[in-house]
């Protein structure tokens, strides 16, 4: 866990905190541009993230490797999730789209835009037939 440093800044407050080496095990780089999701797969071996740089990535967890990256958004993506079966996931993007991935293909199964703004959040419910998902035109589609 991070630790924050002692020593008071000027004003009074706390000097920001400091990563030790020790509190993350592995980086994953690969992106572009500032990763802004991430969801874990359930087998708990491999990681999906999105970027600013419109690209959804899969992950080794154990190795470090960049198994794939999935291109279709045109602005960045803002939501991650993953199907309970780890097969697909949805990814929601500020190009007011939500993709729909096969992890182990790499191929874009279905694009979908319902939403008039952007796409803030993706959930993929327990059956993993239906999700979610919300934006800034105030709606939540499923």
């Amino acid at each position: 866990m991070p630790r924050q440093s002692g020593r008071p800044r000027r004003g009074g407050r706390r000097a920001p905190v400091e990563a030790q080496p020790e509190s993350a095990s592995r980086t994953l780089r690969g992106h572009k541009d500032d990763v802004t999701s991430v969801a874990v797969l359930p087998d708990g071996k491999r990681a999906v993230s999105g970027g600013k740089d419109g690209t959804v990535r899969l992950w080794d967890l154990y190795t470090g490797v960049e198994l794939r990256v999935f291109k279709g958004h045109t602005d960045l993506v803002r939501a991650i999730a993953v199907s309970p079966d780890g097969r697909t996931a949805l990814s929601g993007s500020f190009d007011k789209t939500i993709r729909l991935w096969d992890l182990e293909t790499g191929d874009q199964l279905r694009r979908f835009q319902h939403h008039a703004s952007f796409v803030r959040s993706t959930l993929v419910l327990p059956d993993g037939q239906r999700a979610l998902s919300s934006s800034d035109d105030l709606s939540v589609c499923w």
